[in-house]
Order: structure tokens, then sequence, then C-alpha cells
């Protein structure tokens, strides 16, 4: 296995990124994202082009830093960041409210492009959570009741369990959301738009925030 992953090349010959990419980052950024949900319409090779790898810093208990990364669900941008929904009590809330500081990759391997995504993280306010609590399908709002995201237990089966005896409480009824549940904010302040090229010799483009919170876009090398 080990000679098979040295040996392992791949062209990248999907397209590149122009010196003139637009000033603002978010517009380049929903012109891909629209690429992404057209190839998976047209192609069926990119099955959730909102999955975002969403990477967070833990403390050991030496206090040592200890990254750690998980997929989350994009679930939509304004002006003032990119959105995201949890329990509030998961792990990944216990270290950004730690180190309000995170990370987010969406990887669009099919589309031969990456778009890299960092900055200050906040708690969105109840209000907006519980706008979006009321889209979600009613299964997803028991499950989230359900679960004590990140805690152990012992069986598939307490786990069933656990959702039975939520399914069976709000019978008849709304599902309100939980104290929780809710959403938070990625405040960008850093992005890269990363396209692949022959050669290895990709494109890269980078935004980043300045004081007066307009944007400098640089060209980086491969």
């Amino acid at each position: 296995m080990t000679d098979r992953l040295a040996d392992e090349r791949l062209d990248y010959l999907a397209g590149s990124l122009a010196d003139d990419a637009p000033a603002d980052p978010l517009a380049l950024f929903d012109v891909w994202m629209g690429d992404a949900f057209a190839r998976r319409t047209e192609h069926g090779d990119l099955s959730d082009p909102s999955a975002v790898v969403l990477s967070t810093v833990a403390l050991g208990a030496d206090g040592s830093p200890r990254p750690r990364s998980r997929t989350v669900l994009l679930k939509g941008h304004d002006e003032d960041g990119f959105l995201f929904y949890t329990n509030l009590g998961s792990s990944k809330v216990a270290e950004l409210d730690a180190t309000p500081r995170a990370a987010m990759l969406l990887p669009w391997y099919s589309l031969q492009r990456q778009v890299r995504i960092e900055g200050r993280v906040e708690h969105l306010p109840g209000a907006e959570s519980d706008a979006y609590w009321a889209q979600r399908p009613r299964g997803s709002q028991l499950g989230a009741w359900a679960s004590h995201q990140s805690a152990p237990i012992t069986s598939r089966a307490d786990l069933d369990a656990q959702y039975a005896e939520v399914e069976a409480r709000f019978e008849g009824l709304e599902v309100p959301r939980p104290e929780f549940w809710g959403g938070m904010r990625l405040l960008a302040e850093h992005l890269e738009f990363w396209q692949g090229r022959e050669n290895r010799f990709h494109d890269r483009i980078e935004y980043a925030l300045t004081a007066d919170g307009s944007w400098e876009r640089h060209r980086l090398q491969p």
C-alpha cells in the first residue's frame, strides 16, 4: 500500500484562476459554490457541495494545542461570515468557546478546487438559530434532541432507544429548538481559492481582510 500511495499521480487539468479574480472573495465564492452544485447535478460525482472540514484547536492536559478536524455542513454565508449549526454541548463548541478561531476547508475534488477560510468564530443569536431550526426536517430535529453529541454510549441499541423516547415524547407536537442546539458564524479574515493545474503548478488566489474592512488580493506560488 505504501508503494501504491507513493506512485499515485493525478493530472490536474480542470481549469485556471485568472489574475483578474473578483475584488470581493464572496463573489468568487458564490460562483464556485454554484459550479459545485452544477457539477453534482450534471455529473453526480460531487455528492455534497456544502460539506466543510472544520478545524478547531483543543488544549491538552499540558496546555499544548491539539488541532482537531471534522466535517460539518455549511448552511449559508453573509457579509459577516459563514454559518453552521451544531449541538452547543459538543466538543467542537467547547473548543471554539475556549479558542474562538477556526479554519474551514471546502474540498471539491471533482472540480479540482478547494477553498480555505480562516477567522474568528461567534455564536449566532437565538432568533437566527430558531429560523433555521424551523426549516429542518422533523427527523433531524428529533435526532438533535436524542443525541448528547460527543458523549460516549454503550451501544447502538441504546442510541436508538434515546431516539425512540424523544419521538414518543413529541408525538403529535411541534419539536422546539433545544437550548443546547444553535448556530455558529466564522467571521472570515482570510480566504484562499485553489485551482489544480498541470505539473502541480496550481493557481492560488489569497484574500486577506485589512484593518479598514477591505480585502487585499494576492496570487500565491503553488
